[in-house]
C-alpha cells in the first residue's frame, strides 16, 4: 500500500484503485458515465435571411418514434425507441444495444412563423426549418441622408 493524499487527506490505497474510486464517485465521470444521464443530443442552428435551419444529430433511430411539438413558443423534440419483440423463436441471452430517450426544448420566440415548421429525418439527422415571419425578416435598404 502507498499513501497517498488527496484534497490533503491521507488515503491508503495502492495507486492504481485509487484513481478508480476518484473517477467512479463522480458523477458522469468513470464507472458511473453512462449515455442515459445525459439524455440530449447535439444540434446545430444555422440562420438564413428567411428561416432558422435546426440540425439534431440522432443517427440510427427511427423518424416514427420522434414527436415534435410546438406550444407556448416552446419548440419540443422528443424521442422514445418502442420496443418490439416481434419473434418468439428465440430468446435474447444478453442485450448489449441500449435506446434512449430525450426531449430538447428551444424557446422560439415571436420570430417564428410556427405554422409552417417543416421537419424531415436523413442520414442520421432531424432537419427542422423554421421560417422566419415577414416582419422578422431582415430587409436590406439604403438609407439616403438629407
Amino acid at each position: 500500500m502507498t499513501l497517498v493524499k488527496f484534497n490533503g487527506t491521507p488515503v491508503k490505497k495502492s495507486f492504481n484503485t485509487l484513481f478508480d474510486d476518484i473517477f467512479s464517485d463522480w458523477s458522469g465521470f468513470g464507472k458511473d458515465f453512462v449515455a442515459e444521464k445525459w439524455n440530449t443530443v447535439p444540434a446545430n442552428i444555422h440562420q438564413t435571411k428567411d428561416a432558422y435551419h435546426l440540425e439534431l444529430s440522432a443517427p440510427g433511430l427511427k423518424k416514427e418514434d420522434f414527436k415534435i411539438n410546438v406550444e407556448d413558443g416552446l419548440l419540443t423534440i422528443s424521442y422514445e425507441k418502442k420496443e418490439s419483440n416481434n419473434s418468439e423463436d428465440y430468446n435474447t441471452v444478453s442485450r448489449e444495444f441500449s435506446y434512449n430517450s430525450f426531449k430538447r426544448t428551444f424557446t422560439l420566440g415571436g420570430k417564428i412563423n410556427t405554422t409552417n415548421i417543416q421537419a424531415k429525418y436523413e442520414d442520421g439527422i432531424l432537419k427542422l426549418l423554421l421560417p422566419k415571419k415577414a416582419e422578422a425578416q431582415a430587409v436590406n435598404k439604403q438609407i439616403s441622408i438629407q
